[in-house]
């Protein structure tokens, strides 16, 4: 029986928050298969110089897209013998929150509104399907929403972050009330933000991780 070596890869749902809508990054290939389709940001495995399928995702993100964020996690892995024509393959998922004034670094790259990533290269279309109901059900009781902005960000962007990923809108006072409640945050001092003709106080994560809630938001 021929030994049969299986592809291991990673693929990275990048998401961002550009005009109040959620975006994917993806990257148009420019080889065989699937040559010219829209594709995850993704690449093999280097054993040699990766010590997990974390670092190979870090390393990808950084070589194929200048990203370096502050939030990569594990999603699932995606395997079996009909979703890469080269062969069996394995591809470990991660997903990863940016600030949406991240500026593409290469012209293959494109910022996919996540309501058009459809009919992508391999089986691409699942993981990302799978990647949004992950950040969704997670931002109920996480401070997750806030890795989509800069590291300085005002209330109103916060509480605009939950809302389009719960895809619906959030009383303000409320909001602020449990924000409070929560303590995930903390006031910047001597900082504002220059957006707007009034100018609105800036804010930071207390934790560099996500933090999760004993309740929901």
């Amino acid at each position: 029986m021929e030994l049969v070596r299986p592809i291991l890869t990673v693929d990275i749902v990048l998401l961002m928050l550009r005009s109040d809508e959620l975006h994917v990054l993806v990257q148009r290939r420019d080889k065989p298969p699937e040559e010219g389709r829209l594709a995850l940001i993704g690449g093999y495995v280097h054993p040699e110089e990766d010590g997990s399928t974390a670092a190979a995702a870090v390393r990808v993100l950084r070589d194929k897209a200048g990203v370096e964020t502050r939030l990569l996690e594990q999603l699932m892995t995606f395997s079996g013998e009909v979703r890469d024509p080269r062969g069996w393959s394995a591809s470990v998922a991660y997903y990863a929150l940016l600030p949406g004034d991240y500026l593409p670094v290469s012209h293959d790259l494109v910022a996919l509104p996540l309501r058009e990533a459809k009919g992508l290269a391999f089986d691409h279309d699942t993981i990302v399907a799978k990647a949004a109901e992950r950040v969704r059900r997670r931002s109920a009781y996480s401070s997750l929403p806030a890795f989509l902005l800069p590291p300085a960000f005002t209330l109103s962007g916060l509480r605009r972050a939950y809302e389009v990923i719960f895809g619906r809108s959030i009383n303000d006072s409320a909001f602020r009330r449990k924000i409070d409640e929560l303590r995930m945050i903390e006031a910047i001092p001597g900082s504002a933000s220059k957006a707007s003709a009034r100018p609105a106080q800036l804010y930071r994560l207390i934790e560099l991780g996500v933090v999760e809630f004993d309740r929901t938001l």
